[in-house]
């Protein structure tokens, strides 16, 4: 029945200094209507998964945590360096990948994948 993730949408207080961080840190094109679509690919796929409110995996006063998919996590993390942008939790590896964390304008946190 589930053909992909359709999106994930939420709320910002400064819709301007968030689009513009998404845009240059993530290198994601945010278009006019404050969005992007991002296509799957063979390499690519999205996890959705449910996690209890006590959970410690992310910050228990998030309700959502956004994990992206990378191509390279070194050259991502090379990037993240060159724009200042410090890394909220040291980069882990386990069977399914390795993983580094950020922190958006507002606080969130987000996860970086890769497979």
């Amino acid at each position: 029945m589930i053909k992909g993730f359709g999106g994930i949408f939420w709320r910002t207080r400064n819709l301007d200094a968030v689009k513009k961080w998404y845009s240059e840190v993530l290198k994601l094109e945010i278009d006019k209507w404050n969005g992007t679509i991002i296509k799957s690919d063979s390499e690519n796929e999205t996890v959705f998964s449910l996690f209890t409110e006590d959970d410690p995996y992310f910050p228990t006063e998030q309700q959502v945590m956004l994990n992206f998919q990378v191509y390279d996590l070194n050259e991502t993390i090379q990037h993240l360096e060159q724009m200042g942008v410090p890394l909220a939790k040291e980069k882990e590896s386990s069977d399914f990948g390795q993983f580094i964390w950020i922190k958006d304008p507002e606080g969130r946190l987000i996860e970086l994948w890769e497979k």
